[in-house]
């Protein structure tokens, strides 16, 4: 591992009975890179991302931050480190306002010394919401707004910004674009594309190519619990990252 890798996964081994979701894989993640994480539905990539982000724990193998070994027991363990999740199903909740949903789990109480057990200080999550916002370009939502009433390019941009202002080493997306249309997705794009000057290293899982040529420093393809390969995404070596994905081409790397 070198001085420049933030994350790495040694040897990751999951099963489950006789299925093998995981077989030995490995996976590095450079500071300040996008790396976008391709395969077929039943590859592993969800599988590796979950023990990355602590939800479920391997067999065999070890995930290093910043060369140091994690012992991830829970989703918590995962965000005190530094590494924040966005799932497809988004973790936002319809009946709460946006700056509800950005502090879900970390909600601002008084007084501090109450902790959880506090009173709500909905100015200040008011607040802190429109700030982060503005930092990231996220166009203005009303903090009070109810998300369930939002639409899919938001509801989005409200759990991309809430990782993002949590994580301090790595974000993990999963399909951040699934479902949206156009404009919508030009925009999560935008956002993502600007997360490795704020210094948060990128996991972007995706099933749309040219998306991933236009963020992704670089795919790794994952087939059968294994690594295929690896190349930078241009649309020239598009056809290649495909045959990978299906197992009509040979591993290789670049």
């Amino acid at each position: 591992m070198t001085g420049d890798t933030v994350l790495e996964v040694r040897g990751a081994v999951k099963s489950y009975g006789f299925v093998t979701a995981l077989g030995g894989v490995d996976l590095t993640l450079k500071r300040g890179e996008i790396l976008a994480l391709l395969g077929d539905n039943g590859a592993g990539k969800t599988s590796l991302v979950r023990a990355i982000s602590g939800i479920m724990k391997l067999d065999e193998g070890d995930i290093l931050l910043d060369g140091q070994r994690l012992a991830l027991g829970s989703a918590g363990d995962a965000r005190r480190a530094g590494i924040e999740t966005v799932f497809q199903n988004l973790a936002v909740l319809d009946n709460l306002d946006v700056a509800s949903n950005f502090y879900i789990g970390r909600e601002n109480t008084w007084p501090r010394w109450l902790g959880p057990l506090g009173f709500l200080n909905a100015a200040r999550e008011a607040s802190g919401w429109t700030a982060q916002a503005g930092s990231l370009g996220i166009k203005a939502l009303d903090p009070r707004q109810e998300i369930g009433l939002m639409s899919g390019g938001q509801r989005q941009a409200v759990a991309v910004a809430r990782a993002v202002a949590f994580a301090s080493k790595v974000v993990i997306l999963d399909e951040p674009t699934a479902a949206l249309g156009v404009r919508e997705s030009a925009q999560v794009l935008g956002l993502i594309k600007t997360l490795p000057q704020r210094g948060v290293s990128v996991i972007l899982i995706s099933h749309n190519m040219e998306h991933v040529v236009q963020v992704a420093d670089r795919a790794v393809v994952l087939r059968q619990g294994r690594v295929a390969g690896s190349l930078v995404p241009r649309r020239d070596s598009v056809p290649d990252l495909i045959a990978m994905i299906m197992g009509a081409a040979p591993s290789t790397s670049s």
